[in-house]
């Protein structure tokens, strides 16, 4: 009668009749009455035991089957398609070949272990070699007052360097460099350790400390605050054509532009001052009026240079101007020649007095509103009031001569009488008309000329009568 070889969940394996042998699976399986089954069985019962160890996989394996790699040194199990590592690792020094995907390897010079990925092997842990020690970031659990805290130390070469926690607390048993651990992460006080290398940004800069450690490690401290009043000891250098922007509407602006800088108060028809303390008052000695443009100066100004004024010169104050300098020059570097001089306001527009210099005639001159006269000058002087007509004032020669056409006189004397005929001393010039009727009368009795004689109530005893033709 014929075997019927079902699996465990009940599939047949093989049918095997009396007397024969079935072959279909790793194993010999036997008919009843098999002759000399024997020592099948005992092979089967030593591939068993030896889980098929071999260079090559069964050829005819079940799922679950086991078969040793004597290749790798790996037990492997069928799962249906292919004989996968059944867990565990590989002990050596160096990495097993021809691994499969999954398997592990105990990398026993430096205490790792890798997991063949199926192209390369990939380090599962630790992270450092034993020669290296315990480096990187290890999970433990530090008591404290308040209750157990979990933290993650990292270490370096066996040296715990920094300790990352979620929240501040002072660990109940000493933890060298770590007196109290702070909300994120706290450094080693005792290896000095810091934060080294560029950062994108940072929540706070400690500025409790002013000593540099360095030339290029500068204490929080030496910084400038942005937010409060600071003091620098160093010069402040704004490396920028934008400038210096001051104000909390960047009211005052120094910026440059080809090299030419410019201070400019940005608010329309708002002052720009430059006050100064003087024995302790606030005085104002510039001014620039923002509405009108104007420049006010307060106190005594020192030009060392050239004053140049295109508009007009006006000084509201009645006191007197005083110079030091010998000369007062006026229409100094003007190309064409004009007339210049002085002008005195008479308290209304277009009535002025004037002394200037007429380049038309080359003479001083003076007047008021348009009506000049010439001043005299000692040079333009004639004694030759004749031949010199119209051309200067007289004066005498050095020996008292003076010409003239013609000279006529409004009085006789100093108080505009005639002259007495009894005047032998009085240097009076006499008129025309003084002259005409002198003759009439002389000496000290009456001496009269007509072209009548003379009637009995003529004349007194002995004057004298002389008659004239007519």
């Amino acid at each position: 009668m014929a075997y019927t070889i079902n699996k465990t969940d009940g599939t047949v394996v093989a049918t095997i009749t009396d007397g024969t042998v079935d072959n279909t699976t790793s194993l010999q399986l036997f008919g009843k009455s098999f002759s000399g089954f024997g020592e099948g069985l005992n092979e089967n019962l030593v591939k068993l035991l030896e889980n098929a160890a071999s260079t090559a996989a069964p050829t005819a394996p079940l799922k679950g089957e086991l078969w040793f790699d004597t290749t790798t040194n790996q037990l492997k199990v069928y799962d249906g398609t292919s004989f996968k590592p059944t867990g565990g690792s590989k002990s050596s020094a160096s990495q097993p070949t021809s691994p499969s995907a999954g398997d592990l390897w105990h990398d026993t010079g430096n205490d790792q272990v890798f997991v063949y990925t199926g192209s390369a092997w990939l380090l599962v842990g630790p992270v450092y070699t034993s020669g290296q020690t315990l480096s990187g970031w290890k999970i433990e659990t530090l008591a404290s007052a308040g209750g157990n805290k979990v933290v993650s130390s990292m270490y370096a070469g066996n040296t715990r360097v920094a300790i990352l926690s979620k929240e501040t607390f002072t660990p109940s048993a000493s933890q060298t460099g770590f007196a109290e651990i702070k909300s994120g992460i706290t450094l080693n006080s005792t290896l000095s350790a810091v934060f080294d290398g560029a950062s994108s940004q940072a929540s706070a800069i400690d500025v409790s400390g002013t000593t540099n450690t360095s030339g290029t490690l500068i204490a929080g401290g030496n910084f400038l605050r942005a937010d409060a009043a600071d003091t620098t000891t160093g010069a402040l250098t704004i490396d920028t054509d934008s400038g210096l922007l001051v104000g909390d509407s960047q009211e005052l602006t120094i910026t440059v532009a080809s090299n030419n800088v410019t201070v400019a108060q940005t608010s329309q028809d708002k002052d720009l001052s430059f006050t100064i303390n003087d024995g302790g008052v606030t005085k104002t000695p510039i001014a620039l009026t923002g509405a009108t443009g104007a420049i006010g100066l307060t106190g005594n100004v020192t030009i060392d240079g050239n004053l140049t004024i295109t508009g007009s010169y006006d000084k509201s104050s009645v006191d007197v101007s005083t110079y030091v300098d010998a000369f007062i020059g006026v229409n100094e570097g003007n190309g064409t020649d004009v007339n210049g001089g002085l002008i005195v306001e008479r308290g209304s527009t277009g009535n002025e007095a004037r002394v200037q210099w007429n380049e038309t005639s080359d003479k001083w001159e003076a007047g008021i509103t348009g009506a000049y006269s010439t001043i005299i000058r000692e040079v333009d002087a004639i004694s030759d009031g004749n031949a010199n007509k119209n051309s200067g004032f007289l004066r005498t020669t050095a020996a008292g001569l003076l010409t003239v056409t013609n000279l006529k006189l409004g009085s006789v004397n100093a108080s505009g009488g005639a002259i007495a005929t009894t005047d032998t001393s009085s240097t009076d010039v006499a008129t025309i008309g003084q002259v005409a009727t002198f003759g009439n009368q002389w000496g000290g009795s009456e001496k009269t000329v007509s072209t009548a004689n003379p009637t009995g109530g003529d004349g007194s005893d002995g004057d004298f009568w002389f008659v004239r033709e007519a």
